[in-house]
């Protein structure tokens, strides 16, 4: 049977950065490391939209991104 183990989680944002030359949405990405893998939805909603309010783009959504190692 397979085991699963959480190795990392990572919080993502994305901000709105405007339209390109082509009237196509842009968006940047910055994530961050070293999330407490415990933490609910609630508790990074909460973090990213205090970074959030620290920048001068508009938050679109957050992304939790969990790294597992599959073993046998």
């Amino acid at each position: 049977m397979a085991v699963e183990t959480l190795l990392e989680t990572q919080l993502s944002l994305v901000f709105d950065i405007g339209l390109d030359e082509n009237e196509k949405a842009k968006t940047k990405r910055k994530s961050y490391s070293n999330v407490k893998a415990s933490a609910t939805p609630d508790q990074l909603l909460q973090a990213a939209q205090a970074i959030a309010s620290l920048q001068t783009e508009a938050l679109l959504y957050v992304e939790r991104n969990d790294t597992n190692q599959i073993n046998a």
